[in-house]
């Protein structure tokens, strides 16, 4: 599945939002950042909910958030398909993974290019789905870092497995011989005049 970030487009908020929705990506990635986890703040729960209200492709929402739960049980509001939370940002880890999984939705940990698969273990039972990411959280437009994919062959046959950060039509290379289910683009397809493309690229090099 393609999961596409508006993030970092060429066009407006709402307009990228709209052509996402309406092209064949498998997702709407939505990247949801506090200013504390990570440095920069992008948008306010009520923004993010008033955006998306309308949409229709499944969401797959990134939260680079300290506490998250506050998030979640505003979000949960617009049935996201995916919910991910980095686990060094939450207080109360058990408690929010609960949260999402009996809300319905997947529940996501995202696992950040110097953190080790290993940080997973006491909650594998609660997880559905990982995120790895392949550039450091907070900045659309970072360099992919082949490295991170060591840590799938201990994460594969366990959960769904994401892909996030600088993926483009050179770097998909890299994902060809794992089983990524989930892959991340965002400004290689948003600041694209094409979006079909630049997804059906990233479908054709994976295979």
């Amino acid at each position: 599945m393609i999961s596409v970030s508006f993030l970092k487009s060429k066009y407006s908020r709402e307009e990228t939002i709209k052509l996402i929705d309406n092209s064949n990506a498998s997702l709407i990635h939505v990247d949801l950042m506090d200013g504390e986890y990570v440095p920069n703040k992008n948008f306010e729960i009520a923004d993010i909910c008033q955006l998306l209200n309308d949409t229709h492709k499944p969401l797959d929402i990134h939260l680079m958030v300290k506490n998250p739960l506050v998030y979640i049980k505003e979000l949960v509001k617009l049935n996201p398909y995916i919910i991910t939370i980095h686990l060094d940002g939450t207080p109360n880890i058990e408690e929010t993974l609960d949260y999402i999984k009996k809300s319905g939705i997947k529940v996501g940990v995202a696992i950040n290019p110097d953190e080790s698969e290993h940080i997973i273990d006491r909650y594998i039972d609660k997880i559905d789905y990982i995120l790895i990411m392949s550039v450091y959280p907070g900045a659309g437009g970072q360099e992919f870092m082949p490295s991170v994919l060591d840590k799938v062959e201990y994460l594969k046959d366990k959960f769904l497995i994401g892909i996030d950060g600088g993926i483009n039509e050179e770097t998909i290379k890299y994902l060809k011989d794992y089983p990524i289910d989930i892959i991340v683009s965002g400004s290689y397809i948003c600041q694209s005049d094409n979006f079909n493309e630049r997804i059906s690229i990233l479908e054709t090099k994976k295979c």
